[in-house]
C-alpha cells in the first residue's frame, strides 16, 4: 500500500484527534457491550474472533443460535 506524506502540520493534528476520538469511542462501546453482556468481535489476519464479556476469546459466534 502506496502511503502519502501530508505537506501540512494542521493535517496531521487533524488527522491525530480524530484517531484519539474514533479510539475513545470504540473503547466506550466495547465496554457498554461488556455490561450488557454482549461479544465483541474482532479480526485478526482475516479471522473472525468475538471476546466474551468474561474476557474468554473464542471463534464461533456466541450469538448464532440465539432467535
Amino acid at each position: 500500500m502506496l502511503v502519502k506524506k501530508l505537506d501540512s502540520l494542521s493535517a496531521y493534528q487533524t488527522a491525530s484527534y480524530f484517531t484519539n476520538l474514533f479510539s475513545k469511542a470504540v473503547k466506550e462501546a466495547k465496554e457498554i457491550n461488556r455490561q450488557n453482556g454482549l461479544p465483541n468481535d474482532f479480526v485478526v489476519n482475516g479471522k473472525r474472533f468475538n471476546e466474551l464479556p468474561n474476557g474468554e476469546i473464542v471463534t464461533e459466534n456466541p450469538l448464532a443460535n440465539e432467535s
